[in-house]
């Protein structure tokens, strides 16, 4: 881990745990330790780079939160975890927090393992409410019914459907449970969608702004009416409910109590605010205004996506910090995707973008901005993405579905029961397939080839380079092919700065041989064959004679191809960038076991356990599927082979 060169301000560097914060500091310097709190974020981000404006658009609420609350006693849950940075910082991991999202360093979310004031992992959004009310419950059963439990739900969270599910059973347990709406009108990209317009109603209404300092005031006293407090809060419910809007309160008709909304900056009120509803039984629900970026003028007045996670960049100007490349650079795949689809659409009139809250992150904001009315950002709810594509193919038309694939999971029995059962022609893009980098455990795209090529009626297939993306994306669109279509490729970027190449027809379920060999061959599945071709020509330069596979599709499997591999090869490396249980390698071994062939296979690919963050590079060394790793592999089937010929020559 990187030596710690960043310094924390004269109230921060006092602060280990949240009881230090409690204890050391009175309610007139709440301020100041939020401004420390942010100013160290911003010095850790700028030069160590990860998501930035969610968490500083929560400083206050943080701070607050903190300070009224016993965690880790009373139980606390980020939603998305990535607004938790300054939670991580006042949870005793300040000293190591410049290590966040590297390799072996602190993890870019809550995380169980790493700190009992992260009580639930949270990569991916929208369970907070579910968890908490969970531990709501049980402590309950278990008699402890003082234990406070706050979900702290923002950054497009609440669109996603669980989150209504949650909210729905909440509200018939009379559980001490808190809801915190984070509003910021904001996930990666802009929130969309009736929820967002519905709060944002709430936050400008008129009727609401004449009555709220009223209805707040009431609410401050109501812990100095000791056995009257029940009476005034009824009031306080009463005044809310009649006076936000004409039509009913959401929340309320939900059976939560309905708080808010109120300035989320604005930390000695958020502190008040709490103490009082930490008075008020049952489930209730804290709507919190916040600006993403906030305290940090370049973020604030810019834009909020590219402020998310910015990269490295000059604290004191603002300015984004880019590599200049000494010579042309490879594309990402994602813009590869982005750009291609707005092609195609070009030329067929029957195609269609969809994706679940990640516009920027999939490029399919450039279809956006070209076709605005063939290209939908449905909120977070990817289980409402594959349906509503399926919707869409069920009317002639060809939607392309581009869902990070580690997000596709949340949506699986979708793709069974609304596409594959229906042999509808739906177009899964997986972005983020194989290990994601410093998003870690929660993002890695591990299992798709595994969960996606045991469904009837799918097809399964992954490029090596972008022109087989872009030929892989033509092929599925095809009035011929007709058929669910699953495409996955990896996060970063390809090999071909020249991409943008002529489009061909790629024949489903087949392979391609990259280079001969005599010796051994070397099967993949994807853009870790690159990797396969750099081991395959230093084992050449090593008198090793090497054969490399490029199979592309993973179902159907190219059986000629596989006939051919094993009619010659009796040693066989089958790599894939994702996990090796029930995944290609497994597919090639079945192959093999169904035809009676003979031969050592050696699957490598992700292992069976959780792997951790870092970069791609630096797992797949540690996953030992790399270049350096293949090439060892297949040194050591060839020597073990000769050692064992030698032996029996012997004797």
């Amino acid at each position: 881990m990187a030596e710690n060169l960043f310094k924390a301000g004269e109230l921060l560097s006092q602060i280990e745990i949240p009881a230090d914060l409690r204890s050391k500091f009175t309610e007139d310097q709440l301020p100041q330790v939020c401004d420390e709190l942010r100013d160290f974020i911003i010095d850790v981000v700028s030069q160590k780079g990860g998501h930035f404006g969610a968490s500083l658009g929560v400083v206050e609420l943080t701070v607050a939160l903190h300070y009224v609350f016993n965690t880790p006693e009373d139980q606390l849950v980020w939603d998305v975890g990535h607004q938790a940075y300054g939670h991580k910082i006042l949870t005793g991991r300040r000293s190591v927090f410049h290590t966040n999202r590297e390799y072996k360093g602190l993890s870019g979310f809550p995380k169980i393992k790493e700190s009992e004031y992260d009580t639930f992992g949270v990569g991916h959004s929208s369970t907070s409410i579910s968890a908490a009310l969970g531990m709501a419950v049980a402590n309950k059963y278990k008699g402890n019914t003082n234990r406070q439990h706050i979900a702290v739900i923002g950054d497009g969270a609440m669109t996603a459907g669980l989150a209504f599910e949650g909210l729905n059973h909440a509200g018939v347990e009379n559980s001490n449970l808190l809801v915190v709406l984070n509003d910021n009108c904001m996930s990666i990209d802009p929130n969309v969608g009736a929820l967002k317009e519905y709060l944002t109603d709430i936050t400008t209404s008129h009727t609401y702004n004449r009555v709220k300092d009223e209805v707040w005031h009431l609410l401050g006293k109501v812990s100095k009416f000791g056995p009257n407090a029940q009476e005034i809060v009824q009031k306080v419910e009463h005044s809310i409910k009649s006076s936000l809007l004409k039509d009913s309160n959401l929340f309320e008709s939900l059976k939560f109590r309905y708080f808010g909304p109120i300035d989320g900056h604005d930390v000695i009120r958020m502190k008040k605010v709490l103490e009082d509803l930490k008075d008020i039984p049952g489930p209730k629900i804290l709507h919190c205004i916040t600006k993403k970026g906030k305290g940090y003028e370049p973020a604030e007045k810019g834009s909020p996506t590219k402020w998310h996670a910015p990269g490295l960049f000059n604290k004191d100007t603002g300015e984004i910090i880019k590599v200049t490349p000494v010579s042309p650079q490879p594309p990402k795949y994602q813009d590869v995707f982005g750009h291609t689809i707005v092609e195609l659409a070009e030329k067929n009139d029957k195609i269609m973008g969809v994706t679940p809250a990640m516009p920027s992150g999939s490029s399919l904001n450039i279809m956006m901005a070209a076709m605005p009315d063939r290209a939908f950002d449905v909120g977070i709810a990817e289980q409402h993405a594959v349906t509503f594509s399926a919707g869409l193919a069920t009317q002639g038309l060809i939607p392309f579905c581009n869902i990070y694939s580690s997000f596709m999971q949340r949506a699986y029995d979708q793709v069974i029961h609304d596409v594959a059962i229906q042999e509808l022609p739906v177009v899964f893009c997986l972005d983020r397939a194989g290990v994601s980098g410093a998003d870690g455990q929660t993002h890695h795209g591990a299992y798709d080839i595994a969960y996606m090529r045991c469904i009837p009626n799918l097809i399964v297939s992954s490029p090596m380079n972008e022109e087989e993306l872009r030929n892989l994306m033509y092929t599925s669109q095809l009035e011929e092919t007709n058929a669910p279509f699953v495409i996955r490729y990896p996060r970063g970027e390809g090999v071909m700065p020249d991409w943008k190449t002529p489009f061909k027809r790629i024949k489903i379920g087949t392979g391609r041989k990259v280079l001969n060999g005599d010796l051994i061959a070397i099967l993949t599945i994807g853009h870790i064959g690159n990797e396969g071709l750099v081991a395959a020509e230093n084992l050449k330069k090593k008198g090793i004679s090497a054969a490399l596979y490029d199979m592309r599709f993973v179902k159907p499997l190219d059986e000629l191809l596989l006939h051919e591999v094993f009619g010659k090869f009796d040693k066989v490396i089958t790599v894939e960038d994702g996990c090796v249980q029930g995944g290609f390698g497994s597919a090639i071994l079945e192959f093999m076991a169904d035809n009676q062939y003979h031969a050592k296979v050696v699957r490598l690919g992700m292992p069976d356990r959780v792997v951790e963050h870092g970069s791609q590079e630096e797992l797949w060394a540690e996953c030992n599927y790399d270049a350096q790793s293949i090439e060892k592999e297949a040194i050591k089937m060839v020597d073990g082979a000769s050692s064992v010929k030698a032996n029996s020559l012997a004797g």
